[in-house]
């Protein structure tokens, strides 16, 4: 413990002479001969490698030093023998400070951007757009951009040092150190332990050597034939330069940049060249001399340019007035205004406007040039285009081509391939018609049309007969340029043919006409018979070409086989025939009724015949039970307003009922899916029955203008309501005028024994009374506390458990009031509000009777 104690203490003290003064470490007499290189750990070693290395001192030169210090020679190659081992690439490792330099930053950031943003967020507020070309590059409203340079960039060669720029040194090979000093104002940066070196106003390149001589007398391996140790400057933050922009520019000034901004970058701080500036010719003045002069039109048109100039502080950069400018209008890619050259031609300013667009007229442009006091037009071709030198206020058009063809011919109709061709020599009708696939079938071959174009532009129609042209004997018409020729079909100089039918078939309509087509094949048209159908009773209504007066159509009584197969006797139809099949007399579907209540068996009851009657009903239902209230029975019978599904309806829905339970099976055998299939297939959707239909909306379309012609007559269509009837007179007497005939429908609904009276209007009290034998309205009214002030009383009605209503009746004063059974509803309506007589109505009723009274006085004198 105490030997490592004492190693640890001198390699301490060596490290820290080294690191202290390099020059005086070979004078010190520290004592190293008891270090025993077998005790020292990996990490002990490698510590006294890095920190050696921190101090500037290589491995070879530290074991060196080592060995004069008195450490012994088998020790140092021992020593040299574990450095090597941590190290088996040979290289000791470098110091990893270097690493952790923050990256590079622009200093005076705020500065730049005040000057920057600023001044351009209020130029592209104010400034409109402009037609000369290049403009946008430097302003437009939609964008914010900074044109900043990248600082991630390598540093340039040629980067002038100046004060405030950050210099980094790095030293690596056989000795390795770092160095990171900045400018000062004096132009020197200061290296610890070396002394201050003049770089400002050196390029990056010049300062590198001036810097490694001057540290290559405290490094020795930098300098000889054959150095092993190496130096590198890089710039750290970049500093700002003040650069000066000044004529025709937006915003003219000095402005604030990066040092390593570009012309680019510092057209774009002034908002680039104004309406008046010149892009062609802007020049950079550097020390009263011009080293540079720019041309925006190389980077806009062919993305080369000598924009990179790199500036340098109080750099001016003059923008004068443009040289001269041409406008470009008409079928161009760019119609601008662009600024020319002495030399310019009409070539040139073709490659700044983007050439011609693709319906361009090439072969000539109009050039209207400033001659004297006036101007004057030249037209100069396609051949002198490299040859036209351009002059300032020459405005260029370049027309479009014709919209005219010259050498189109069409031909539309009865042909396979209509459209348009090219007219070649000698090209004739047949040879067209040829071209366009030939004729079609349904193509009228009588006449054709060519409608020609004179050369005044006039037209003219020239009539063929083309059978005889295609057929060799009429001469062939030979075409002209923009002749159309025109084809018709049979069918543009004809109706459409058609059929019709309608009635008891699957899918009634119109349908296309076919030569000798029969009546059995229209009906598998329609999708079949229904079931309804009488195939014995169908009718053929035909139009008549010349009809008497009166006589609208010709009716042919027709027939066929129920299977419609192939009959000898039925006719063949005509075009716009209507084919109309009849319902069997006797066909109809069932009807259903419902009982429900105070009967045996309620439930729902099919319609034996077209005479059954109440009485029958109650019978098949098992007849009363002994709680049924034989009087307060209803009959609730649907009203001609209520929307009775048609035959064919009803059949559609059990047909989607069939099919819903087909698709929920999964295990349909063959048949029943191919019934699937067809239910599929050939279901209609579905349709109200028209006639139906139409007759409801008569009947309310009625009641509406009896409603409207009557003030406060108000219509409440209903589609069902209750019939009073009076069950037990009908079950003792069946057959009688009140035992009504069923319809379909019907709902029978009988009741218990009611015990309770209801009171409703206005009474004191409306409320539900218990039901009293014997007892007279009357009581029941008072029961209910009275007749409230504005009852009126004469209006008074009761409405019976069977729908029945009866209201009281009155004579010389005496009201007769209806009798009140179990389950009634007794109403008492009201008066409605009192109107106040006015003024007005006092005085003429007034003024009226004392007339009445003179007239009767003077009748009387």
């Amino acid at each position: 413990m105490i030997l490592f104690t004492r190693i640890w203490y001198f390699f301490a003290l060596v490290i820290l002479l080294i690191v202290s003064a390099p020059q005086t470490i070979a004078q010190q007499n520290t004592d190293l001969t008891t270090i025993r290189v077998d005790e020292l750990s990996d990490q002990q070693v490698s510590e006294l490698v890095n920190r050696a290395n921190e101090a500037g001192l290589g491995v070879d030169e530290f074991l060196q030093m080592a060995q004069l210090r008195g450490m012994p020679s088998a020790e140092v190659e021992k020593l040299r023998s574990r450095i090597q081992g941590l190290d088996t690439s040979g290289s000791a490792k470098r110091n990893t400070n270097a690493s952790r330099r923050e990256p590079r930053q622009q200093l005076d950031m705020n500065e730049i951007t005040r000057g920057l943003y600023q001044p351009q967020a209020e130029l592209l507020s104010d400034t409109p757009s402009s037609d000369i070309f290049g403009t946008a590059l430097f302003y437009q409203k939609n964008r914010r951009l900074s044109f900043e340079p990248s600082l991630n960039q390598a540093t340039p060669k040629g980067y002038i040092l100046g004060p405030g720029d950050v210099v980094f040194v790095d030293i690596y090979g056989q000795s390795e150190q770092y160095y990171e000093a900045t400018v000062n104002p004096d132009g020197f940066i200061l290296l610890d332990n070396i002394g201050p070196v003049p770089v400002s106003g050196k390029s990056i390149e010049a300062a590198t050597e001036i810097i490694k001589n001057r540290v290559g007398r405290f490094y020795p391996g930098l300098s000889g034939s054959n150095p092993n140790t190496f130096l590198q400057v890089t710039l750290g933050n970049v500093r700002t330069i003040k650069v000066h922009i000044l004529g025709e520019v937006r915003l003219p000034g000095t402005f604030t940049l990066s040092a390593f901004s570009t012309a680019f970058n510092a057209l774009y701080a002034a908002g680039g060249p104004n309406e008046n500036g010149t892009m062609r010719a802007i020049k950079l003045v550097r020390n009263g001399q011009t080293v540079a002069e720019i041309d925006i039109y190389d980077l806009l048109i062919k993305g080369t340019a000598n924009l990179d100039v790199q500036l340098q502080d109080q750099d001016v950069i003059l923008v004068s007035p443009f040289l001269s400018r041409v406008k470009v209008n008409g079928e161009v890619k760019r119609p601008m205004t662009f600024e020319i050259g002495e030399e310019d031609t009409f070539e040139d300013l073709l490659d700044y406007a983007g050439g011609f667009t693709d319906v361009a007229f090439k072969d000539r442009v109009a050039i209207s040039r400033i001659t004297g006091n006036q101007r004057s037009v030249s037209d100069v071709y396609q051949s002198q285009f490299g040859m036209f030198i351009l002059k300032g206020g020459d405005e260029i058009t370049v027309s479009r081509i014709l919209d005219r063809y010259s050498n189109r011919v069409q031909i539309k109709g009865a042909v396979y391939r209509e459209g348009i061709f090219a007219l070649s020599e000698g090209l004739t009708l047949s040879r067209l018609i040829k071209n366009a696939e030939g004729l079609r079938g349904d193509a009228y071959t009588e006449r054709a049309s060519i409608l020609r174009t004179k050369a005044d532009l006039s037209s003219e129609m020239i009539e063929v007969n083309l059978k005889n042209v295609l057929a060799g004997t009429a001469p062939d018409i030979v075409l002209q340029r923009e002749d159309v020729v025109r084809i018709s079909s049979i069918y543009d100089i004809q109706n459409e043919r058609y059929v019709q039918i309608l009635g008891e078939v699957k899918k009634p309509g119109t349908y296309p006409f076919s030569e000798s087509m029969k009546i059995e094949e229209l009906i598998i048209l329609a999708g079949g018979l229904q079931e309804s159908a009488n195939p014995q009773d169908i009718e053929i209504a035909r139009r008549l070409e010349d009809s008497d007066l009166g006589t609208l159509s010709d009716i042919i009584p027709s027939r066929v086989n129920a299977d419609l197969s192939i009959s000898t006797d039925s006719p063949s139809l005509q075009p716009f025939d209507q084919v109309i099949v009849r319902k069997r007399a006797n066909f109809t579907m069932q009807r259903l009724v419902a009982v429900e209540g105070q009967v045996n068996a309620p439930g729902i009851f099919a319609i034996q015949n077209s005479v059954e009657r109440i009485s029958d009903l109650v019978k098949r239902a098992g007849g009363l039970n002994q709680f049924a209230y034989a009087k307060g029975a209803t009959l609730i019978r649907r009203t001609e307003f209520f929307n009775t599904e048609s035959e064919q309806i009803r059949r559609q829905r059990n047909l989607e009922a069939l099919k819903m339970r087909l698709i929920e099976d999964p295990n349909n055998s063959e048949a029943q899916e191919e019934l699937l299939q067809r239910l599929f297939r050939d279901l209609p959707k579905e349709k109200v029955n028209p006639v139906d239909t139409l007759l409801a909306n008569a009947k309310k379309e009625s009641l509406d203008q009896i409603a409207a012609g009557t003030p406060g007559f108000a219509v409440k269509l209903k589609e069902s309501e209750a019939v009073a009837i009076d069950l037990a007179k009908i079950i003792q007497n069946p057959g009688s005028d009140d035992d009504l005939i069923l319809e379909e429908g019907d709902i029978l609904s009988v009741p218990k024994l009611l015990q309770t009276v209801r009171m409703r209007g206005d009474v004191v009290y409306p409320t539900t009374l218990r039901y009293e034998s014997g007892r007279s309205l009357k009581h029941y009214i008072n029961s209910a506390g009275g007749f409230e002030r504005r009852a009126n009383k004469k209006q008074t009605y009761v409405v019976y458990a069977n729908g029945a209503v009866k209201r009281t009746k009155g004579l010389f004063g005496i009201k007769n009031f209806p009798p009140v059974e179990p389950g009634a509803e007794v109403i008492v309506p009201t008066k409605g509000p009192k109107v106040p007589l006015r003024l007005g109505e006092i005085v003429g009723i007034t003024t009226g009777l004392a007339t009445l009274a003179l007239v009767v006085s003077q009748i009387n004198w």
